[in-house]
């Protein structure tokens, strides 16, 4: 793997093309971060852009290995094959993979099962608790701005608090991409080299890379029932009720999580090429289309972000 760009991403002008530029700016970015602060880590869940931003990360320096670990909160509601390419990639890349676990929470009981039975809501407490455990100071996320409306508003370098928590209108500027991760003892930065790309620029990214998914990303058949508009995979999390007919549909995942909310949708597109055309002629993002937690209220994501979640 090399960080140098091939002639193929240089255009007939002699410039970067797009997906060139949004690599060096996500390269720059990390290294910044890095050279800055002392123990960032990189969330990875094995979701599309928790992957692209790894293969991101691991081209920022390599040939030596990646100098931070990686953690995902696991809601216990994880998809088996998600978790799978999880563990595979940190086999692959001899990683150390840190978790916080939602389901030892509600076994102890600090955290109780919800009535809706979705867990991603409950992530915030383990992610803060392990952030403090483990003393990081920048947390490297997948977020995007072309996702949803509060992440909209987010800094490339978001400062959080000493209680993890994000205030929006305390929000630093970034002019001529310049970058201020410095923060109080206590306080963390979020980093979000993704901001500018969108879900397009990420499949591209990924053809382009020839970057593996877990299958699920991809057109296959499975049982599912509809809810509210979305088509919910049956699972030992997520039972269809009594009004509710299952049927075997083909199906693909556009984003992965908690299986309870995240939603299917119909789909034939089996390549890569097949769900960049797909991509592109959709209107809807991929978490207002699949992710019940984000239709509790026009502002849930921005309520949780306040909280300290991603």
């Amino acid at each position: 793997m090399s960080t140098a760009v091939s002639t193929s991403s240089i255009d007939g002008r002699g410039a970067l093309s797009h997906l060139a530029e949004l690599e060096s700016e996500a390269i720059h970015i990390i290294r910044e971060a890095v050279s800055e602060l002392e123990r960032p880590v990189l969330l990875f869940s094995g979701g599309k852009d928790s992957v692209v931003m790894l293969h991101l990360a691991v081209k920022a320096f390599w040939p030596a290995p990646l100098p931070f670990p990686v953690l995902h909160v696991d809601t216990g509601h994880n998809f088996p094959e998600v978790l799978a390419y999880r563990d595979a990639e940190v086999d692959r890349l001899g990683l150390r993979l840190v978790v916080a676990s939602v389901q030892d929470y509600i076994d102890d009981g600090r955290l109780l099962e919800r009535a809706d039975g979705t867990r991603n809501p409950l992530q915030t407490q383990p992610l803060l608790d392990a952030i403090a455990e483990h003393r990081f100071d920048a947390v490297f996320g997948g977020g995007r701005r072309d996702e949803e409306k509060a992440r909209a508003k987010e800094r490339v370098v978001s400062l959080r608090d000493e209680f993890g928590q994000w205030d929006p209108r305390n929000q630093r500027p970034e002019l001529w991409t310049l970058y201020n991760p410095r923060h109080r003892p206590g306080e963390h930065v979020r980093v979000f080299p993704l901001s500018n790309w969108t879900e397009l620029d990420v499949w591209r990214y990924i053809e382009a890379e020839g970057i593996a998914l877990p299958g699920l990303y991809y057109a296959h058949d499975r049982d599912v029932f509809s809810r509210d508009g979305m088509l919910l995979a049956v699972g030992p999390h997520s039972q269809p009720r009594d009004h509710e007919p299952v049927e075997t549909r083909r199906v693909r995942y556009r984003t992965v999580g908690d299986m309870s909310c995240t939603g299917a949708v119909a789909s034939d597109a089996a390549t890569v090429a097949d769900v960049i055309a797909e991509v592109a002629v959709t209107r809807i993002t991929e978490r207002g289309a699949t992710r019940a937690d984000d239709r509790l209220t026009e502002a849930a994501m921005e309520d949780r972000k306040k909280e300290g979640y991603f």
